[in-house]
């Protein structure tokens, strides 16, 4: 099996994704949009499900939602998260479309103060791994600040 050297980190250059990356990159969450239907289609496939377009535009979004499911991870899986542990993985719904659900990280919280359904909102936070060279800008997401936090 070969495996990029830079794995975990995600191929940023793989056609599907790339423009995931890109606006992550600019400090944006973006997910394509069907020409054909106007949905949003999350995860990015070369033809839409609902009406079988191949024509998608990359459209930016609030950076709003909602937990929808997580986990605390305590072991590592692979060595080049030893140093990640513990961590929450999770998917985020989107507010714009909640069946959008976006796989990520919960950031700036304790895993005990986390509820389904907990208002969240987008960061940007490099995604680095011991032994690999290089990081990606990656969204993840952390709880919502009420009007007149900050």
């Amino acid at each position: 099996m070969d495996v990029r050297p830079a794995f975990p980190l995600p191929d940023v250059t793989w056609d599907p994704v790339r423009g995931f990356w890109e606006a992550a990159g600019h400090g944006e969450l973006s997910i394509p949009k069907c020409n054909g239907c106007g949905r949003l289609t999350w995860y990015p496939r070369e033809t839409c499900r609902r009406c079988a377009s191949t024509e998608f535009t990359w459209t930016t979004m609030s950076g709003r939602g909602t937990l929808f499911s997580w986990a605390v991870v305590i072991h590592p899986f692979l060595a080049q998260f030893a140093d990640a542990v513990p961590f929450v993985p999770a998917l985020v719904a989107l507010e714009e479309d909640p069946a959008v659900r976006v796989v990520t990280r919960i950031v700036e919280s304790e895993p005990d103060a986390l509820r389904f359904d907990l208002p969240v909102e987008v960061v940007f936070r490099p995604l680095e791994f011991t032994g690999v060279e290089g990081s990606v800008m990656a969204p993840m997401f952390r709880p919502a600040h009420r009007e007149g936090e900050r």
